[in-house]
């Protein structure tokens, strides 16, 4: 906003400095042409030839004040007109210019000299405008594209719970090692369908909520260190464990509760991804007013296309639907907006069988 009433400022001081020049160079030219008159009718005679002449310049002498104000006047008013058409002229540019902004295949903005630099301030915005139409549409795709998954998958655990119940039902002679069997298959099925509608849940709040932090000291150490400790069982399914290098305190002023989801989020990416019998690294310190957190694990490394990718809303690192790693593709996009709500930044990086998330807090 400061930079936009500079150049205003700027513009309108050029237009008032050229209006007084214009008008000093008015009055300036009257009183040559003045001089002039005079000293020609005074070196020539010849107007004294002839009474209508010699009445003319008489007649001139005796009104000259009056003569001087109304050329004087004469050409103020047609400085005057000349510059007000100058911002008319710019107000139509900008708008014939704002009314092409929107159009997705608009030519770059094209103002008068005068107008450079918001030539340059518009045709930016209109870059913009149109990554962030394209990232919207992306977005937009993406969940349309996920919803239509999630649907279709619904059936297929649904069909199965079905199917099992029905057996047990309808065959009261099963053996009770297959109707444990069963039973087991059909409460496996039924807790991914139980994911599959978190899922549609985690959409639909992603779309509706909006976050508010509460904030209170808290100390991130035994934050992740319980953070750390209910992620035990998830980790030992895949023979993985966590490392936690962490100062005995680390204290930091934020929301808990959203902070909370931020870790959670970065855990279970780091069970989803990593490999089998690793470790989950998590090590934080304390440096220039800020928190540092690094969470990495060796998994396969992440393209730099989607690496690039990889905080965008509905964006999953693995697209099939027939594994159960990931979930709507939410968790990296909220993390990323509760890390900057924070006045944080959350980064990756991936190489040599790595993938490290970043996470940057204030104090």
């Amino acid at each position: 906003m400061s930079k936009q009433k500079h150049y205003s400022g700027a513009l309108s001081r050029r237009l008032l400095l050229r209006y007084a020049a214009s008008l000093a160079a008015v009055a300036g030219t009257v009183l040559l042409l003045a001089a002039f008159a005079v000293l020609f009718l005074g070196n020539f005679g010849f107007w004294r030839r002839t009474a209508v002449l010699r009445q003319l310049v008489y007649w001139c002498r005796d009104y000259f004040l009056l003569l001087f104000i109304l050329c004087t006047l004469g050409g103020w008013l047609a400085v005057t007109a000349f510059f007000f058409q100058i911002p008319l002229r710019y107000l139509d540019a900008l708008a014939e210019a704002a009314e092409r902004l929107p159009l997705p295949e608009a030519e770059p903005v094209e103002l008068p000299e005068a107008l450079n630099s918001v030539q340059v301030h518009l045709n930016r915005a209109q870059e913009q405008a149109r990554r962030d139409a394209r990232a919207a549409r992306d977005a937009e795709q993406r969940k349309n594209d996920l919803i239509v998954y999630l649907a279709h998958d619904l059936k297929t655990p649904l069909t199965s719970v079905i199917g099992y119940l029905t057996l047990l039902r309808d065959e009261p002679q099963l053996s009770q090692e297959l109707r444990g069997r069963y039973t087991g298959i059909a409460l496996e099925k039924a807790e991914r369908l139980e994911d599959l509608i978190n899922e549609f849940f985690d959409i639909t709040r992603f779309n509706l909520s909006h976050l508010e932090l509460e904030k209170q000291p808290v100390d991130l150490t035994r934050m992740l260190e319980q953070t750390a400790s209910e992620f035990q069982p998830i980790l030992s399914e895949r023979g993985m464990r966590c490392q936690l290098t962490l100062p005995p305190k680390l204290p930091c002023a934020c929301d808990p509760d959203k902070l909370a989801r931020v870790f959670d989020n970065l855990l279970r990416n780091a069970c989803y991804y990593g490999f089998p019998d690793t470790a989950v690294r998590v090590s934080g310190r304390r440096e220039e007013g800020r928190v540092t957190l690094v969470f990495a694990n060796q998994g396969r490394t992440v393209p730099q296309e989607k690496l690039e990718r990889i905080f965008d809303r509905f964006f999953r690192l693995d697209s099939s639907r027939a594994t159960r790693t990931g979930g709507a593709g939410l968790g990296l996009a909220i993390a990323r907006e509760i890390v900057e709500l924070h006045g944080g930044t959350i980064s990756a990086r991936s190489g040599e069988g790595e993938i490290a998330f970043t996470v940057c807090l204030p104090l």
